[in-house]
């Protein structure tokens, strides 16, 4: 990521230990700022969180999908007021540059102040993106869960993660969200066979290849919690949940 100190002198380089916490607050107020300043100079935008993997490129999807709507996201799997109307997920959406986007990504530049007071960059966007559908025709997509799952879909639908393991189904993209830290993220990541990092995480030195120092082109696959979505049965390894199930003899 690209942290000018100028701008973002003040945002930690290291994780939130908690939602909601001022690490987090500043860096949804980055992702505000990120998005707008590609849209203002004339450009759609794809913004994704990191803990992403992608089956194929989703830029093919959107240019050749629901070419009349101005904004499409993930199905984040909330269904509660908060997140209403759209329950949109804002690690992965996609931005069309036109004068409805560029105003929206500038109210939300301009009200900043609603992603701190909210503690969520997702709550403010979902707000003003119904506003503005009411008052200039903002168009907004939330896409299929079938296509762009997440985190929710991890936890809760054992049926489509059963499906992506055996290759019966797949999605465009996967977003480990809906998950409490980043060692749990990395460890279901290899358990589903997402992780395609050498060991837990790489950074390549000015002038190396990063593809070669720090890419694997088959991902590694590795057992930690039996009760946990995986690419291959985990029966062998202990319960991350008390009471819970073993994930490949359960139907859910």
């Amino acid at each position: 990521s690209i942290q000018p100190t100028q701008n973002f002198g003040e945002v930690s380089k290291d994780e939130a230990e908690t939602y909601g916490d001022k690490v987090f607050r500043d860096m949804m107020v980055v992702k505000v700022v990120a998005v707008q300043l590609v849209n203002y100079l004339g450009y759609n935008v794809l913004f994704q969180d990191v803990d992403i993997v992608w089956y194929r490129n989703p830029l093919d999807y959107f240019s050749k999908n629901y070419l009349d709507v101005d904004m499409m996201f993930q199905d984040d799997g909330a269904r509660s007021i908060r997140f209403a109307p759209y329950e949109a997920n804002s690690g992965f959406y996609f931005v069309r540059k036109n004068v409805r986007t560029t105003y929206l990504l500038t109210t939300l530049l301009y009200q900043g102040d609603l992603v701190l007071s909210t503690n969520s960059h997702q709550q403010a966007l979902i707000a003003l993106m119904s506003e503005a559908s009411s008052l200039y025709g903002l168009r907004v997509k939330t896409m299929p869960g079938r296509d762009f799952p997440g985190g929710f879909h991890y936890h809760r639908d054992g049926r489509l993660m059963r499906a992506i393991a055996e290759g019966t189904t797949q999605p465009t993209m996967f977003h480990m969200s809906w998950t409490e830290n980043k060692a749990n993220k990395v460890i279901f990541m290899k358990q589903m066979g997402f992780w395609h990092v050498k060991g837990d995480g790489c950074s390549a030195k000015a002038g190396e290849n990063i593809l070669q120092e720090c890419c694997l082109a088959e991902p590694q696959v590795q057992c930690f919690y039996r009760d946990k979505a995986s690419m291959t049965p985990c029966h062998n390894s202990p319960l991350l949940d008390k009471g819970a199930k073993d994930f490949w003899e359960s139907k859910a």
